[in-house]
């Protein structure tokens, strides 16, 4: 059923005029379309089928379609928020920032999550050292986020033991989290990297100088020991000290080479350091959760004036009640103090003695929920009915689920209104249980509990804009209301902003999945399987199979630093490796070195008049044909003769080619067949010499 293509409104006789005229296509030995023919009649009856089973099958539920992917292990994936890192540069001055600050940049809104501290905390310079030296290498030029001059930080043969520097005028206090982000030049494309797999070209001991010397720390390199550019967050040790030997002292970290086997040379772009989280959302209802206090301040990244609606817990573990605001301190009932120091920034009182009510002192005993105006005039959303199913639509839509929550108001035994907090799918005895379908912007209760009759408002909401929040690395971000002058910008792209995954979409991936071969079979599965290898770099890749001795053979070329590159034994022990656990159990698999053959080119091409670099338009020409390297062409692949001849003769400043010819330098791996070269199943050609004359037309 997952894999069934609807043919809607198509009748028996339809099916089978098309059944019929499809048989001449899959074979010429069925001649015989009688009903008597004992194939049409087996037809016949497989049509019938197919057409009484088609109202079951269109009639199935998305509930049953989403159960028969969960069956096999496809349910559709929920949306996220897209994430940013932010570095401070140039800071002018301290500020501390909210949960919930906004970073702007277009149309787009960007949040913290927690209170940030912005301070002058930088890096003075970042240098080199290679192990058998006492000097160090500058690379203070990585500093420049504008520059991106590439820097091969561990030099051009990197061995254990050499190191990188990064020294700071200040680290964090120990235990606290700092975010580093290396831009390196990828010059080749290398396959992602595999969580669970170890890397094979390189590892990196991370150390921070303290009163007792180099001390190891708690690292999570996103890189890879330099093999991409990413993150690396580290946490800070105790008694960090300043470090002498460096040009410039100061506070010092280093990763130090404890295995170097790179295929690529690392080299870096840029450097940034003390870096910090935002999400790609923007609030404009937000729910706050206060504990043990009767006097709370609340600090808002919402830039606008906002509505407070303030809820207490009067004893633990009951349903919150609602507290009004007033200004008269000796009124009593359920009133709070309020006193504001600026836009986000409010001060909130109780005062049992004198209104006899106040929040009971437990762990989350006060709500406070921010409104602004356009979501206070829209934020009730109905009534509970009690029956299965029941879908109410939310003003918003494309909500983000983490954010989420709704209020539902009750009346109590005692005829008094009473409010909980109830997040999506909260299992509880008794509860409110729904589901939030945010792309869509509709709730849907499964088991209304003990909230039938219940009033629903909103609570916590935000919104996102799914994979636009990926945006591209090097932004300038504005900081909402922030008139420090202080600068940000996010070295590296956004990461992770979708949408939540319809369960069509759902489907579809599961008919991908389907249709991916796992096992190899076919040249075609063991070419794909070599190139797309976790972690390496593979330029190009060509099979072939040798039925007679149940071989199938693979030509390999790496993208490395070396142009003529060979397979290292890296290469060579994770190739294997991946194809051991996919080939059939009695096919045999070797892995082949690829070989490289010059070509060379000679032969006199008349021109036209008053056309300049004519010869060298011809070279070009021609090196862009039999160049294997640094074009699509694959290992083997016939050089056609005509291909190159053509390519010459249809360029503007060619009156015509007089004489062309094209040979091998070498016939080990490549040979002629007739005016052709048919290199050999892993050789790759590339341009030798040419020797081209010239000759100007005249009228």
């Amino acid at each position: 059923m997952l894999q069934y293509i609807a043919n809607e409104g198509k009748t028996f006789e339809e099916r089978y005029a098309e059944a019929i005229t499809k048989i001449p296509l899959y074979t010429d030995e069925w001649t015989d379309f009688n009903a008597a023919d004992p194939g049409i009649t087996i037809l016949e009856t497989l049509i019938g089928f197919e057409t009484l089973q088609q109202d079951h099958i269109l009639a199935s539920s998305p509930e049953v379609q989403k159960r028969l992917l969960d069956m096999v292990g496809f349910v559709p994936q929920r949306s996220r928020r897209a994430r940013l890192l932010i570095a401070a540069d140039k800071v002018k001055q301290a500020v501390t920032l909210p949960a919930n600050h906004r970073f702007l940049i277009g149309d787009l809104c960007f949040e913290t999550e927690r209170t940030i501290e912005i301070d002058d905390r930088r890096l003075l310079g970042v240098y080199g050292k290679a192990c058998n030296r006492d000097k160090f290498d500058d690379f203070e030029f990585l500093l420049d986020i504008e520059t991106k001059v590439p820097a091969a930080i561990f030099g051009q043969k990197p061995v254990a033991g050499d190191a990188f520097y990064m020294v700071a005028n200040s680290l964090p206090a120990a235990g606290s989290e700092v975010i580093f982000y290396f831009t390196l030049q990828e010059r080749f494309n290398r396959n992602p990297m595999q969580a669970h797999i170890e890397n094979s070209f390189a590892s990196i001991r991370w150390e921070c100088f303290t009163t007792h010397g180099w001390e190891e720390i708690r690292v999570r390199d996103a890189t890879n020991a330099f093999l991409t550019s990413g993150e690396v967050r580290m946490w800070m040790p105790e008694d960090a000290a300043v470090f002498e030997d460096t040009p410039v002292s100061g506070y010092c970290i280093r990763a130090v080479l404890t295995r170097a086997e790179y295929d690529i040379r690392p080299k870096v772009t840029t450097v940034s350091a003390f870096l910090f989280e935002v999400w790609q959302k923007h609030t404009i209802s937000e729910s706050m959760t206060f504990g043990k206090t009767t006097e709370i301040e609340i600090i808002s990244g919402m830039q606008e004036d906002v509505y407070v609606n303030v809820f207490a817990r009067e004893a633990k573990g009951e349903s919150y009640r609602l507290y009004d605001y007033s200004s008269d301190p000796s009124q009593p009932g359920r009133f709070y103090e309020r006193r504001d120091e600026g836009i986000g920034h409010i001060f909130i009182r109780f005062n049992r003695g004198k209104r006899g009510y106040a929040p009971e002192r437990s762990r989350d005993c006060v709500r406070v929920v921010l409104y602004t105006e356009d979501v206070m005039r829209k934020y009730r959303l109905g009534k509970v009915l009690g029956y299965d199913h029941q879908r109410i639509n939310l003003p918003y839509q494309r909500i983000v689920p983490h954010n989420f929550s709704v209020i539902a108001r009750r009346i109590d035994e005692n005829g008094e209104e009473i409010y909980d907090f109830v997040r999506p799918e909260h299992d509880e005895d008794g509860s409110l249980f729904y589901h939030l379908y945010e792309n869509d912007g509709v709730i849907e209760i499964e088991d209304a509990g003990d909230f039938i009759g219940s009033d629903l408002f909103l609570a916590g909401l935000a919104l996102h804009e799914g994979a636009d929040g990926n945006i591209r690395e090097g932004n300038r971000l504005t900081s909402a209301g922030e008139t420090t002058g202080n600068v940000y910008f996010n070295p590296g792209k956004g990461t992770g902003g979708t949408f939540r995954e319809t369960l069509e979409d759902a489907r579809k991936r599961f008919l991908i999945d389907m249709d991916t071969a796992y096992t190899a079979v076919t040249v075609d599965d063991y070419e794909r399987l070599v190139r797309t290898t976790p972690g390496l770099c593979i330029h190009k890749a060509h099979a072939r199979m040798d039925e007679t001795k149940n071989l199938v053979s693979v030509a390999v070329k790496p993208g490395t630093d070396e142009e003529f590159s060979k397979l290292p034994r890296i290469y060579i022990d994770t190739i294997q490796k991946r194809l051991e656990q996919r080939r059939l159990l009695t096919t045999r698999i070797e892995l082949v070195q690829p070989v490289y053959t010059a070509v060379n080119v000679g032969g006199t091409v008349y021109v036209k008049l008053h056309y300049e670099n004519c010869r060298e338009e011809i070279i070009k020409t021609i090196k862009d044909r039999i160049d294997y390297l640094h074009s699509e062409k694959n290992f083997g692949e016939r050089l056609h003769f005509d291909e190159v001849f053509h390519a010459v003769e249809m360029l503007d400043c060619v009156e015509f080619v007089y004489d062309l010819s094209i040979r091998p330098q070498t016939t080990t791996a490549a040979k002629m067949e007739d005016a052709d070269i048919l290199p050999a199943f892993n050789c790759l050609l590339y341009p030798g010499h040419i020797n081209i004359e010239t000759v100007t037309t005249t009228d």
